[in-house]
């Protein structure tokens, strides 16, 4: 199956899920495709600079938590941070095509989502996995804007 295919069956599979939820009011999505390419902007580069800092600490402090006996905890921070900077970078790369009003930013900001929630499940964060289909639903609400 080639990637091309496995990525429109993925969208279309989480975009079936969530045009079944009420629609945002239509102020409430033209005010969200308006700010979304700065939200992007923002988080990506903040999500960036931390999640070097966050790998630099747990570098550091992965040899001491070896000793302590609490290093498979290590890893799975380090998983997540990874994924971390990898949305924020994917977030980063969206912001040109999310100011044009391009679907090519839209798909972008959908798979930095992808990349969130993954990292969120393969982490047990229960909290991160709500997050993320709260993001799923407000980037599927604003979709139909993006040509």
């Amino acid at each position: 199956m080639s990637d091309k295919k496995l990525s429109n069956q993925l969208e279309s599979s989480l975009e079936d899920v969530f045009k079944k939820l009420p629609p945002l009011p239509a102020n409430a999505t033209e005010t969200l495709f308006k700010i979304t390419p700065w939200i992007a902007l923002i988080f990506g580069v903040l999500g960036v600079l931390l999640s070097i800092s966050a790998l630099s600490a747990l570098s550091f402090l992965a040899p001491i938590a070896a000793v302590g006996g609490v290093a498979q905890n290590i890893g799975l921070g380090m998983i997540a941070t990874v994924g971390w900077l990898i949305s924020s970078a994917i977030m980063i790369m969206a912001y040109p095509g999310l100011k044009a009003g391009k679907m090519s930013g839209w798909t972008l900001l959908f798979w930095a989502e992808v990349v969130s929630a993954a990292t969120s499940i393969i982490g047990i964060n229960i909290g991160s996995v709500i997050g993320a289909a709260i993001g799923f639903y407000l980037i599927f609400q604003i979709k139909s804007k993006y040509k």
